[in-house]
């Protein structure tokens, strides 16, 4: 019961909630961010695609959370959220910095990412760490994909689209040193088509 009260109250907060940070928003010093309204809306469709990332993190983790009866592991998890949070708290001010808005499906994706979450967490805990190993190493490659596709000139989204990257990576290390499975060919095909309907999605609803 107090797992399904932790995992409710998670997706509430998430999607109905403003998120705060426990880390400052990362800057790059003395360079200042000027877009034309086209590079903003751009901008806007990319960060609101990074915000729907956050909010399924929050899911997945959340999910495998609840899932595992191991307590380390289950703390492993937790911590990771509380991390994917400062995401999701960066990338929603950006989305208002850049008068942009959040995806307007986002408890769609929480529900799907919530419940692929709860179905790694129900195969073992290696394989969930294996999950989170294929999950943060497509995120992270995404994540570059963005970097390269940022308006150049728009260096507060590409400060936190780094900090984020940095962090998916760290993700991934530590869930490998947990003692995660290679998934099969098969499974991690399935996971980019999924991440692709979404992505593609999100850019415009």
């Amino acid at each position: 019961m107090d797992r399904f009260l932790g995992a409710a109250d998670s997706a509430l907060r998430t999607l109905f909630a403003r998120p705060q940070a426990s880390r400052p928003c990362p800057v790059v010093p003395a360079d200042t961010t000027s877009l034309s309204p086209a590079e903003r809306r751009h901008a806007g469709a990319l960060m609101r695609v990074n915000h729907v990332g956050e909010v399924c993190a929050q899911a997945l983790y959340t999910a495998q959370a609840a899932a595992t009866r191991d307590p380390q592991l289950r703390e492993q998890l937790e911590q990771a959220a509380r991390e994917e949070t400062d995401h999701l708290a960066w990338t929603r001010a950006r989305l208002d910095e850049l008068g942009d808005r959040p995806s307007l499906l986002n408890p769609l994706w929480y529900a799907g990412a919530f419940g692929l979450g709860l179905l790694a967490g129900r195969l073992g805990d290696r394989a969930s760490l294996g999950f989170v190993v294929e999950t943060e190493t497509q995120v992270e490659s995404h994540l570059q994909s963005h970097l390269e596709r940022l308006p150049a000139g728009d260096h507060a989204s590409r400060a936190i689209v780094a900090q984020m990257k940095d962090d998916e990576a760290a993700h991934a290390a530590s869930a490998r040193q947990a003692g995660a499975i290679e998934l099969p060919a098969p499974v991690k095909a399935l996971m980019r088509a999924a991440g692709k309907v979404m992505t593609t999605t999100a850019h415009y609803i």
